[in-house]
């Protein structure tokens, strides 16, 4: 069994997170009563019992903003108490005039390797979290994305395939930090057209050497397990970027909302079958290791 770093999960409580009290807001993984409840680190590890895993990278989890830092706290102490490792992507507010104070006190904590400030804007409410589709492109944004190389964190990239001009404005104007295109930039929409924009927007992020891809939430917009669209997936992000620039994740608890942990690892291994050892390695952990620097 290959070893396993499961590069995106996320454990939480749930007063602690303001879209899972009061009411439903939109998301992109529908509606999502199963997720209103507690995850604690002790279910996550019954979920991956068995799985290989052997070191995880908990993904911020959108507390209220000013509590980034205590959400960080929470997770390297529910990480000790179970003593399973864990680094962190934490949350830090890209948007303002000067982040440098919040990345410092961030640094402080070994356990974080990296940025996430969500980017993804879309037509469809449902699918939009930015205010505008071109954040990525704000002066401010460059700016403090920018400083993130001088603490050695990368910067998880999440936006539509239709954002790639400001994303890609963002990414060459950071060369020494590294971006990881947070679930394979979210084919959203199965359609000829929609996946012919897909995959021209990721062939281009392929063609810049910062950019790394992280093989999540491949289920998000069909809401369901479902093996071939991961395959087909999975087989045009490889052939862009190769494994060594892919990274898997389970993106845990939400896709337990339609499907295992078995059954999800199952289908990546099958999407992934055909390549040889050392590249099946270099997705399920060697990437993940080096981009979030897991040997330190």
């Amino acid at each position: 069994m290959i070893y396993l770093v499961d590069a995106h999960f996320h454990i939480w409580r749930q007063a602690d997170l303001p879209w899972l009290v009061g009411p439903m807001q939109p998301r992109i993984f529908g509606a999502y009563e199963p997720l209103r409840r507690d995850y604690p680190i002790e279910e996550y590890l019954r979920d991956v019992a068995d799985m290989g895993v052997g070191r995880a990278v908990y993904v911020q989890a959108n507390w209220d903003p000013a509590r980034a830092l205590e959400e960080v706290l929470f997770v390297e102490a529910e990480a000790a108490r179970a003593a399973f490792p864990v680094a962190i992507t934490a949350f830090a507010d890209l948007t303002v005039a000067d982040a440098t104070a919040a990345l410092e006190a961030l640094a402080r904590h070994r356990s974080v390797r990296a940025i996430r400030c969500q980017l993804h804007w879309h037509p469809n409410p449902q699918y939009r979290f930015a205010p505008r589709p071109d954040l990525a492109a704000d002066p401010r944004l460059i700016a403090n994305v920018a400083k993130l190389a001088r603490f050695g964190f990368a910067f998880e990239l999440q936006l539509f395939a239709l954002q790639a001009e400001s994303g890609l404005k963002l990414v060459h104007a950071c060369p020494d930090v590294t971006f990881i295109l947070v679930h394979a930039l979210m084919r959203e929409e199965e359609t000829p057209e929609g996946i012919a924009r897909w995959r021209r927007a990721l062939a281009r992020f392929a063609a810049a050497p910062n950019v790394v891809v992280k093989l999540s939430g491949l289920n998000t917009f069909v809401r369901r397990l479902d093996p071939p669209l991961i395959a087909d997936i999975t087989r045009t992000v490889v052939d862009l970027f190769g494994p060594e620039r892919c990274l898997w994740g389970s993106n845990f608890p939400i896709e337990k909302m339609w499907t295992d942990y078995r059954a999800l690892l199952q289908a990546q291994r099958a999407a992934l079958a055909d390549l040889p050892q050392a590249a099946q390695e270099a997705i399920f952990a060697k990437t993940a290791e080096r981009v979030y620097r897991l040997q330190n």
